[in-house]
């Protein structure tokens, strides 16, 4: 389609000779000028993003011949309002209606045997699964009883949705189920949900307090990211992994009690929170992953437990009001950029077990103004203490032998 076509558009039977079985991928992209299109009985399948971004787009008829309904079919029609699904169609596609921010009514057929709706929600045909909630839908929604599962982006962008009742049975929230809905401020997530998949609840940033339920085991990468309104959080002793970036940006974020059974706390899980002015990380984990706490200026003290072996790169870069660190025994390497930026650290005690610090491990703590390096460390690598320019001494043992270029420069 040429995308300076407007207006009311017909798509033919044939086109010289041969039938039009298909809408192909993307043939439709953009034609922001197309107000309502029929498509006729001839066509089979709708494919992927085959009516991407038309945002001119307000009737559209889908005849009872198609099939299937392709990945991003519709994606960002925002001036549709409402569609009808046939009783032909057997498969619908991931993210078929995102950001239609006009949807209101998704209708299925009542003789489709594979899809159903109610009050304009799309479901599967026996109710158990939540596929699309209209994105145009405004205030509060209640979960009818009997759904298990919230799916993959299922109330994705909807920023309208002001509540949301999760009736107790659902046992799984997907992928980026609840995207972006910044009008949502509270959650209440019943103790049958065992699986909050990645990025549930980013950008939620109306959302203020969140309860994890007790069957929950691993928070997953994104669950919470940059819900910034986000001021308590409940984890449950049940949880053992915290995924990378789970609470990344959380900025409101003041205070979190991480449980015991936590062993894992991934890649920049805390990461930009703000906010957070103490952590202590329970004994079980062994590792802080990258960035962890990369960012949280607010944070004054964090206790690190004997358990620890490993302390990530930038595991806890840019934490300014961070004053002083006790790094454990067992610690054997400073990882890159691990405390860089850190310019409010006067103290630090490295163990005998360290072996290497780091490039730029501590690159930037201005405050700093005495370290001590045990006899156990054979190498400092680069700019491992570039720009502490309150270091007046440091005294290195006779095991180093390696200091790289700028280690103490700057």
């Amino acid at each position: 389609c040429s995308r300076s076509a407007t207006g009311a558009m017909n798509i033919p039977e044939n086109i010289e000779g041969y039938p039009v079985t298909s809408i192909g991928y993307g043939a439709f992209w953009d034609c922001d000028g197309l107000i309502s299109i029929i498509i006729p009985n001839s066509v089979r399948s709708i494919g992927d993003y085959a009516f991407y971004s038309c945002d001119g787009l307000t009737s559209i008829t889908i005849p009872n011949s198609v099939t299937s309904i392709g990945d991003s079919a519709f994606y960002s029609c925002v001036g549709l309002t409402s569609i009808t699904i046939p009783n032909s169609v057997t498969s619908i596609g991931d993210s078929a209606f995102r950001d239609c921010d006009g949807l209101t009514s998704i209708n299925v057929a009542p003789d489709n045997p594979n899809y159903s709706s109610v009050d304009g929600v799309l479901f599967n045909k026996d109710k158990t699964q939540l596929i699309s909630y209209s994105t145009g839908k405004k205030g509060a929604y209640t979960i009818p009883t009997g759904v298990t599962t919230i799916g993959d982006s299922a109330f994705y962008g909807c920023t309208d949705l002001t509540g949301i009742t999760i009736p107790t049975g659902v046992t799984t929230i997907g992928y980026y189920a609840f995207y972006g809905c910044m009008g949502l401020t509270t959650v209440t997530i019943p103790d049958s949900v065992t699986t909050i998949e990645r990025g549930a609840f980013y950008g939620c940033t109306g959302l203020t307090t969140v309860t994890i339920p007790t069957g929950v085991t691993i928070i997953r990468i994104e669950a919470f990211q940059g819900c910034r309104g986000l001021t308590t959080v409940t984890i449950p002793n049940s949880v053992t992994t915290i995924g990378d970036s789970a609470f990344s940006g959380c900025t409101g974020l003041t205070t979190v009690t991480i449980p015991s059974s936590v062993t894992t706390i991934g890649g920049s899980a805390f990461g930009g929170c703000t906010g957070l002015t103490s952590v202590t990380i329970p004994s079980g984990v062994t590792t802080i992953e990258r960035g962890a706490f990369y960012g949280c200026t607010g944070l004054t003290s964090v206790t690190i437990p004997t358990g620890v072996t490993t302390i990530g790169s930038e595991a806890f870069s840019g934490c300014t009001g961070l004053t002083m660190v006790t790094i454990p025994t067992g610690v054997a390497i400073i990882s890159f950029g691990a405390f860089s930026g850190c310019t409010g650290l006067t103290t630090v005690t490295i163990p005998n077990s360290v072996t290497t610090i780091g490039w730029g491990a501590f690159r930037d703590c201005r405050g700093l103004t005495t370290v001590t390096i045990p006899n156990s460390v054979t190498a400092i690598n680069g700019f491992a203490f570039y720009g502490c320019t309150g270091l007046t001494s440091v005294t290195i043992p006779t095991s180093v032998t390696t200091i790289d270029n700028n280690a103490f420069s700057g």
